[in-house]
């Protein structure tokens, strides 16, 4: 079975700069690049944190979810459509993110990149 199969998928292009975005890559990741005004929670931090969510997921909208490349992320986005949350999955995460001419900034606010 592959990771995402029947999972609810958007592609990069179709979002836009106000959607609400949650990165689930982990620190060392995230670090390095990632959007500017995504939240971030890692996977392997994800349901102890799942409060965070809630208070910050606007209360009628989506919640996009996004990693590397969109197996993490699908992974999230179930757990996220079981809890009843309006979750998709970013079709081929931050790397897409990046590849569509995106920005990625560093912790700093700086370039970054995906690692």
């Amino acid at each position: 079975m592959v990771f995402g199969s029947g999972v609810p998928t958007v592609a990069v292009d179709e979002l836009k700069e106000a959607d609400f975005l949650l990165d689930v890559r982990e620190d060392d990741e995230w670090q390095a690049g990632h959007a500017a005004g995504a939240l971030h929670i890692p996977m392997s931090e994800f349901v102890a944190r799942y409060g965070e969510l809630t208070e910050a997921a606007p209360q009628d909208g989506r919640v996009n979810v996004i990693c590397r490349s969109g197996g993490r992320s699908a992974q999230v986005t179930m757990y996220l459509a079981q809890q009843g949350v309006d979750a998709v999955n970013v079709d081929g995460g931050m790397q897409a993110w990046e590849a569509a001419g995106r920005a990625v900034v560093d912790d700093n606010g700086q370039p970054g990149a995906v690692a």
